[in-house]
């Protein structure tokens, strides 16, 4: 496939709006693309995917995997976020970075490979929700893909090579006190046990350190407390944003932490947790034959709701991500391909 057909995809892509959970359309015009290509495409709710032609399900499968759900446009662009706009060799657009650019570039390899004998499978994901962590994405996907060994999920990594990341989950605290009037020193303070609570969180040191993601990490990023200044609060709730390591299962940092704390914790969601991939997995191994870094990365992906082992590669720079006037090179998109191809090229299990 061409690079005129990928940009030209990206461009319409772009000119779409396919905030997380209203993806429809997008949808559509990836799934008519696939089929205009003869790649014999199928939907599920807003995700789109393909199995190759030559399907065996006696050999191992590979999945390539990437999101064409954006995040809603920073307030701050100058441009246009529906508009696509070539300025100096960049592509500026909503998601042409995050995650557009590669997933334009994994559907031209995918094409490219389609018809071709691998000693493994190829399969083709372009899912929804992944911004939002949807039930309605890969999760609600992964059962009709059948048995997948292992996957490159497509997110801007600079195609360097992640061979982890780390998982996430919001607390949602609140700490429990008695309002009182504040001039005849009644009551029992919700700050003040916030207060302590919040010192644990911003010390604490968990016993076990990964080798390959450090410690993990606990950060306060919220505060919400009191009615008007001479009442002593009876409630105060506060946020935490955890970023657990693969040492760890989600629900062991919850349990620590409630045995450590006075206020209620809730976590939103335990369902995202850290992966990692071994660096002698057959998929690192050919990243660093081809001249790939590896790295681990601070941010999440949908790899995370796969839990398999993976690499997040893709074209672009994360640094670009949801930020106003966001962009991708054209450049990268085409090196991205050639990098992909050469992978697929030299992998062997």
């Amino acid at each position: 496939m061409t690079l005129q057909f990928t940009i030209s995809l990206l461009q319409q892509l772009i000119s779409t709006p396919s905030i997380s959970r209203e993806e429809s359309a997008t949808a559509q015009i990836i799934f008519d693309f696939l089929q205009e290509r003869n790649v014999a495409p199928k939907r599920h709710l807003n995700n789109v995917f393909s199995f190759c032609k030559s399907y065996d399900a006696a050999k191992p499968t590979l999945l390539l995997c990437s999101h064409h759900d954006t995040v809603r446009p920073a307030a701050s662009y100058t441009k246009d976020p529906f508009t696509p706009m070539v300025e100096g060799g960049k592509l500026y657009g909503l998601g042409s970075n995050d995650a557009g650019a590669s997933v334009v570039s994994l559907i031209a390899v995918y094409c490219n490979f389609y018809d071709k004998t691998l000693p493994f499978n190829l399969v083709l994901a372009i899912v929804a929700e992944e911004e939002v962590q949807g039930p309605n994405g890969i999760e609600s996907l992964k059962p009709l893909l059948g048995k997948i060994d292992c996957a490159i999920v497509g997110e801007p990594t600079q195609m360097q090579a992640a061979v982890g990341e780390r998982g996430l989950m919001v607390l949602d605290c609140t700490a429990h006190g008695k309002q009182g009037h504040a001039a005849r020193n009644e009551g029992d303070n919700a700050l003040y046990h916030a207060v302590d609570d919040i010192s644990w969180f911003r010390t604490y040191k968990f016993p076990k350190k990964s080798e390959r993601m450090g410690e993990v990490k606990m950060t306060v990023t919220m505060i919400s407390c009191g009615t008007q200044h001479n009442v002593v609060p009876a409630e105060c709730k506060f946020v935490v944003d955890v970023r657990p390591t693969d040492v760890f299962d989600n629900q062991d940092i919850v349990d620590v932490i409630r045995a450590n704390v006075k206020c209620d914790v809730q976590p939103r969601s335990t369902r995202i947790c850290a992966s990692s991939i071994a660096d002698e997995h057959p998929l690192v191994v050919a990243a660093k034959k081809i001249g790939r870094e590896t790295y681990v990365s601070p941010t999440t992906s949908d790899i995370a709701l796969l839990k398999l082992p993976a690499l997040k590669m893709g074209p672009g720079d994360s640094a670009r991500s949801h930020s106003a006037d966001e962009y991708v090179y054209i450049s990268e998109i085409e090196e991205a391909i050639n990098i992909y191809g050469e992978l697929l090229e030299i992998l062997k299990f």
